[in-house]
């Protein structure tokens, strides 16, 4: 892992929030945050579908995310959304809770993103507009490396959400077997969309977060451009 970005060019303490999505890049970026004695991490910030009472990215039940947060010792900060939000309406509601904590003197705001330009750029303009900085402690990481990295610290994550044809893979929980299994092409962070993940247990964590695998569905979503399909396996805690 290149810390270089742990450097001590932060001279005095950022007080920060954590964009958090309870997948194992958030976790292995909020890992490594944590070590840094000039990030004072406020808040995990987590958007929340206030419809079905979910992770807005990927259909994780709000108990078990509460769970989550809970175990690492973080506040958690909702930002409570419509079911398919328009652009317009999220950045909207992006701005308001922002600025609102900028008023509490937060500065930065952290990401997991590790290669997606266009994303790194859209996340950097948007908290320019309020006068906030973003921090990207995986960027440029090679994904392979920060994988098995990720699994060599002890972190374990499930698979909640996969893109058409890769259906088998939802409700895995990724080690190396997982790896090897993957098809060629497919990002091994699944960087590109591919996957997403729910964490449960690790260094950052004081206990497991249990849970069982309940049903496994098939959605498709469609713009004027894209459409595409994700299967989602529901997490039931206990």
């Amino acid at each position: 892992m290149n810390l270089n970005w742990l450097s001590n060019s932060y001279e005095s303490e950022l007080n920060c929030l954590f964009n958090w999505s309870g997948g194992k890049d958030s976790t292995l970026a909020l890992h490594y945050a944590l070590q840094n004695p000039h990030l004072a991490i406020k808040y995990l910030l987590t958007t929340v579908n206030d419809g079905f009472d979910r992770i807005a990215m990927h259909g994780v039940r709000f108990s078990l995310l509460m769970q989550q947060t809970e175990s690492i010792g973080i506040p958690l900060y909702q930002v409570r959304l419509p079911e398919m939000p328009g652009m317009e309406t999220y950045e909207n509601a992006m701005r308001h809770h922002l600025t609102k904590l900028k008023t509490e003197g937060i500065t930065h705001s952290i990401f997991g993103d590790i290669f997606l330009e266009d994303l790194k750029k859209y996340r950097e303009e948007q908290l320019k507009e309020i006068g906030m900085e973003a921090i990207f402690p995986l960027w440029k990481q090679d994904t392979g490396e920060l994988i098995k990295e990720f699994i060599g610290l002890g972190y374990q994550t499930v698979v909640v959400c996969a893109q058409e044809g890769l259906e088998e893979f939802c409700g895995r929980v990724i080690d190396e077997s997982f790896l090897n299994d993957l098809p060629e092409g497919i990002d091994p962070c699944g960087e590109n969309g591919e996957f997403h993940t729910f964490v449960f247990d690790g260094p950052i964590f004081r206990q497991p977060v249990a849970y069982q695998l309940g049903e496994k569905v098939y959605k498709t979503f469609e713009t004027e451009t894209v459409k595409s399909g994700y299967w989602y396996i529901d997490l039931i805690g206990p």
